[in-house]
């Protein structure tokens, strides 16, 4: 199937879907976009006892798509740059120190956490697996996602200092979760030929070179529309920000997700955008991107609800599934308890923010991407399963709660 029949489809489903969702269920975006599509994936599979023809159809839509390369390659560097681009910077600005050791510190001991309570889980099943490939599973699921948790935030109305924490970290944690998994991933596959010196470097040079690039992107971004005044043309920088710095960081090995979180943030801060912006230019770059946020979202939740399709449906792979999420969610806690003990003092925290913060952390696209790009031997089926599984319980049941609870402990 051809790219243009893929994207169309995808399109008019998204559109479809989207329509059902806001005319008779009324959930959330991304919670109702996934919950229609994998209703309809459980009709098709429900029907194809009778005739399989559709299935076969949506079959082999989903075997088209390399998930992977679509979301990690393409959409995400749009997706995080337009949610960057609507922070607000201040307050990042301000909550600057605990974000940074949420994103860092706090995903790297929610990995080994989570490896951790996972390889013991399968070895209680009889599921033996290697405590490395368990320790990419931790990576692959440790990042939130800032993709689903952007839309949550905005329609349960939560305080700005806590929002920016969350959106923050996950806007932040996803390009230190990619690299984390990228060189556990390495280690896995290279064995006793990867020096710590060596993971080290990679680690730093593709964080550091990823923010660095992204500071270098945005601030020559800035500088170009400031030159000029054409909405037309000032967009179009915009998109050539994202889609040349994306191509840039993959060439020189840094990370694409937080250098575009970097560039993002500088071109939507106040002092950027009232020197270099007039009122017409910021009113249609802020459009655009909105609707560039909304349309690579709502393909994004559909493509994962139809993503059950090509799982290996194991009773024990299910029953690992269920088993972990409370101790991911005990994993996603105790690495939260270090920076909010720290600056508990120095920064106004609303009331359990280590608790909303770990219901809020949603898991989605991003794990799933990761997890579709793991190997045979590194137990591809049983990691997919248990992800698909942590996500859709994540965004559905974590996502639809999340509100009451943050209004519960800050109104």
């Amino acid at each position: 199937m051809d790219y243009f029949s893929i994207a169309t489809i995808l399109i008019v489903l998204s559109a479809i879907f989207g329509y059902i969702n806001v005319r008779f269920i009324k959930l959330p975006s991304s919670i109702g976009l996934m919950v229609v599509t994998i209703l309809f994936t459980l009709v098709v599979l429900g029907l194809s006892y009778f005739d399989d023809t559709l299935l076969q159809k949506e079959k082999e839509l989903i075997t088209s798509i390399d998930f992977k390369t679509v979301l990690l390659d393409v959409m995400l560097s749009f997706l995080l740059f337009a949610g960057a681009l609507h922070t607000n910077f201040q307050q990042l600005k301000i909550q600057r120190k605990p974000i940074l050791i949420f994103a860092t510190l706090g995903t790297l001991i929610s990995t080994f956490l989570s490896g951790a309570f996972v390889y013991y889980v399968l070895q209680f099943l009889g599921l033996g697996v290697d405590f490395i490939y368990c320790l990419l599973f931790g990576a692959l699921i440790s990042p939130t996602d800032p993709i689903a948790v952007l839309g949550i935030m905005k329609k349960v109305g939560a305080p700005k200092k806590l929002e920016t924490k969350i959106v923050g970290e996950s806007l932040f944690n996803d390009g230190v979760g990619v690299v984390i998994f990228l060189t556990i991933y390495q280690i896995a596959k290279g064995g006793s030929d990867i020096s710590f010196g060596h993971v080290a470097e990679l680690f730093l040079v593709e964080v550091g070179g990823g923010l660095a690039l992204g500071a270098i992107i945005g601030w020559c971004t800035y500088r170009l529309m400031k030159s000029i005044n054409d909405y037309d043309i000032e967009v179009i920088i915009t998109i050539a920000a994202v889609m040349g710095g994306t191509m840039l960081a993959q060439q020189l090995h840094l990370s694409a997700p937080l250098a575009m979180v970097t560039a993002g943030l500088i071109v939507g801060t106040d002092t950027v955008r009232q020197s270099s912006m007039s009122e017409v230019t910021e009113l249609y770059v802020d459009k655009f991107w909105e609707l560039i946020d909304i349309l690579l979202n709502t393909i994004l939740f559909v493509m994962i609800g139809m993503e059950m399709l090509v799982l290996t449906f194991n009773s024990s792979y299910i029953v690992a599934g269920f088993i972990v999420i409370p101790l991911l969610l005990l994993s996603r806690y105790v690495s939260l308890l270090l920076p909010i003990k720290l600056y508990a003092n120095k920064l106004d925290f609303v009331p359990r923010t280590n608790l909303i913060m770990t219901w809020g952390g949603l898991r989605g696209g991003i794990s799933i991407a990761l997890a579709l790009s793991l190997t045979q031997v590194m137990e591809r089926e049983l990691f997919l399963v248990i992800t698909y599984i942590v996500v859709v319980f994540s965004i559905v049941i974590q996502g639809l709660t999340v509100g009451k609870l943050i209004k519960k402990y800050t109104s």
